[in-house]
């Protein structure tokens, strides 16, 4: 049976023969393949657009000058002195990328439990953004607000007899995200995890005359195997004690996404995360659908080294994987992508238009 209007049609038990085709003429009104025939007709029905506004591009800064240290678990990636960055922050003007994110790898001298250099105004995260702000005042830049690249534990918290205190962590919290925003971070990103500090880094930022810096919560942060890379660049992978399964999620688990999501927008979250990526597109989907709010996702670390090991070993077409990649993030609901493949996805974009 073949469907024309939604009704049944019978195919005849003889089909008739064209006069020079051998294949039988099915009698078929709806032809899908009508809208896929030619590229101008598929991008003209296309329901969902990649575009450079959707690109927020990680960077990881370090001590030095004039340095760029390859990340070995992350190909392509570098650790990059605070002018390195600088010109990082360039690229990403002339590529249209509108935000970078930024974070520290941290010498193990600087480590400590307390994770004390995240408050430190002149750390490496706050001379970049001064940096990067006194020559491209116009580039959007995101700051991490988290203790793990600061601890000599490798945890999101202050630790007291192997478990995290949450409100302790929190005032430590706040310190950063203020120090950050008088350094002129754009945006307050806490990755930690812990409850309550949205509200409590909403509370001191305006209070300290910042309400008009934005908060993107990770709203929605899974305990993942995906992260070990990441963990290599900032330099916690060697120092973490344990796990964090206290803090972040199960990966088991969805509806506790809604309300972790629903409890930050409650606090004053501006925007939410869904972190990983690529496993958790259903946890994407759900978030914006049930709250509309701008929704961002991190193809993190791990998906990256994935692909790249496979694009590096011949085994993908690299150009295709990236950009079918961060579709399914916008088909799935996402805003906006944090993605190390931004520069990239970037530079192909601007060749299409």
């Amino acid at each position: 049976m073949a469907i024309k209007f939604g009704r049944p049609i019978e195919m005849r038990d003889t089909p008739r023969r064209d006069a020079t085709l051998s294949a039988p003429s099915l009698d078929l009104a709806i032809r899908p393949r009508r809208n896929r025939k030619a590229e101008w007709a598929r991008r003209m029905v296309r329901e969902n657009v990649l575009t450079t506004n959707d690109l927020i591009w990680p960077l990881f800064v370090s001590d030095g000058q004039n340095k760029r240290n390859p990340v070995a678990s992350m190909p392509g990636v570098e650790r990059l002195s605070v002018d390195q960055a600088v010109r990082e922050a360039e690229r990403a003007m002339q590529l249209d990328i509108p935000c970078i994110a930024l974070f520290p790898y941290t010498d193990p001298s600087l480590r400590d439990d307390h994770g004390s250099e995240a408050v430190n105004a002149d750390n490496l995260v706050c001379q970049s953004v001064r940096a990067i702000k006194k020559e491209f005042p116009d580039l959007g830049v995101l700051c991490d607000v988290a203790l793990d690249p600061y601890t000599s534990h490798g945890h999101d918290g202050l630790l007291e007899d192997g478990r995290i205190l949450n409100d302790a962590t929190v005032a430590v919290l706040v310190r950063q995200a203020v120090v950050q925003a008088e350094a002129g971070c754009d945006v307050i990103a806490p990755s930690d995890m812990m409850d309550g500090r949205i509200g409590a880094i909403r509370e001191a930022l305006d209070a300290a005359g910042f309400l008009d810096v934005q908060i993107m919560s990770y709203a929605a942060k899974y305990a993942s195997a995906f992260y070990g890379p990441f963990r290599d660049a900032v330099g916690s992978a060697k120092t973490l004690t344990g796990d964090k399964r206290t803090s972040q999620m199960d990966c088991s688990n969805s509806d506790e996404a809604l309300r972790e999501v629903e409890l930050d927008i409650a606090e004053g979250a501006d925007m939410v995360m869904v972190k990983p990526g690529m496993p958790y597109l259903d946890i994407l989907q759900r978030v914006k659908e049930t709250f509309s709010m701008p929704t961002f996702v991190y193809q993190v670390s791990g998906e990256y080294a994935m692909l790249m090991a496979a694009i590096n070993n011949g085994w993908l077409d690299g150009e295709r994987a990236i950009m079918e990649s961060l579709t399914a993030f916008k088909r799935a609901g996402a805003d906006g992508i944090l993605t190390y493949f931004a520069p990239q996805a970037a530079e192909r974009l601007k060749k299409n238009t």
